[in-house]
């Protein structure tokens, strides 16, 4: 068996320059908590929503389909959505046949995109995992490469693109919130701060995958509910992410669904910023006080995901 690939900070930065033609440097937005009724402090909102496809996704996508080689029968993925998209997304820019896997539960407005970008889309099972073994069964068939959504060294490379961002546009902040489901995205970004920032992992109640694996000392089975379930409910975090976040994640904030559709509402009407429950997840812990920064902190929070149906346009 081959070893694994190290999730380092010079893989990362090799990595970024591979993806760099085919993804969005994402926006800064400077806000201060004030301007949402707390005490305050200054808060800087990080835009990955903007991101091709809608989400951070498109970076691990495209990190696997351009550091791996695709057989013939192109590439597969299951999804709770987001990284469906992006697959889908990174295989039509590329040119190469995708076939994504999603449970019941993706939103329709992800399974749109999905078959938008020219994908062949099978929903299977009513959950992520469903999805996951449905489409591992689909690779057992036909031979075509999987593109795992978190639990593959090229994904977390890809993510940890972000934390690069990061680092060069604000390195003033001390503190990064970024939600949580399987932790592609946390362990790449983690992987790529180290200890320099203070990272807090954000997941609602109802799937708290990182705490329960943080409190069993490895990755086990969680709840995998809530109002978030297409992007941040897999049944557990992956084993690649698992030893990076022990070592670099400082806190895991837990929220509830209110407390993620509360952040999903004022993020509209405070910023005009629309985001799906999951891309709002970092920001309800500030929201709800779950996460209260101390005198002086400079907070960040990463709004990662925008593919929903939430605000319709008329007239």
């Amino acid at each position: 068996m081959a070893e694994p690939v190290p999730i380092t900070r010079e893989r990362i930065k090799a990595t970024e320059a591979v993806i760099r033609p085919y993804i969005r440097r994402t926006p800064l937005v400077a806000a201060d908590m004030a301007d949402f009724g707390l005490p305050p402090r200054p808060l800087t909102f990080k835009l990955e929503f903007l991101q091709h496809s809608g989400s951070f996704k498109a970076r691990g996508a495209f990190a696997n389909l351009l550091l791996r080689k695709a057989p013939p029968a192109g590439v597969v993925a299951a999804s709770g959505g987001n990284h469906g998209v992006a697959v889908a997304y990174a295989a039509h820019r590329l040119g190469v046949p995708a076939t994504i896997f999603v449970p019941n539960v993706a939103s329709p407005a992800k399974q749109e995109r999905i078959r938008g970008h020219g994908a062949q889309l099978v929903i299977a099972g009513s959950r992520y995992a469903d999805a996951l073994v449905a489409s591992e069964a689909h690779i057992e068939r036909t031979g075509a490469m999987p593109v795992h959504a978190y639990d593959q060294a090229e994904t977390l490379l890809g993510q940890g693109s972000v934390g690069m961002e990061l680092e060069q546009d604000a390195p003033e902040i001390d503190t990064l919130l970024v939600a949580v489901g399987g932790g592609g995205l946390i362990g790449g970004i983690a992987a790529w701060c180290g200890r320099k920032i203070r990272i807090v992992a954000v997941e609602p109640e109802a799937a708290p995958t990182l705490h329960a694996a943080l409190a069993a000392g490895r990755p086990v089975d969680a709840p995998a509910g809530g109002i978030a379930a297409d992007s941040l409910a897999p049944r557990r975090v992956g084993e690649l992410m698992f030893p990076i976040a022990r070592e670099n994640v400082a806190d895991v904030v837990l929220v509830t669904d209110d407390d993620i559709h509360r952040a999903q509402e004022t993020l509209w009407s405070n910023l005009r910023v629309v985001t799906e429950p999951g891309g709002a997840a970092a920001f309800a812990a500030v929201l709800s006080g779950r996460y209260k920064p101390s005198s002086g902190e400079r907070v960040a929070v990463l709004l990662c995901g925008a593919n929903t149906t939430a605000v319709r346009f008329e007239g």
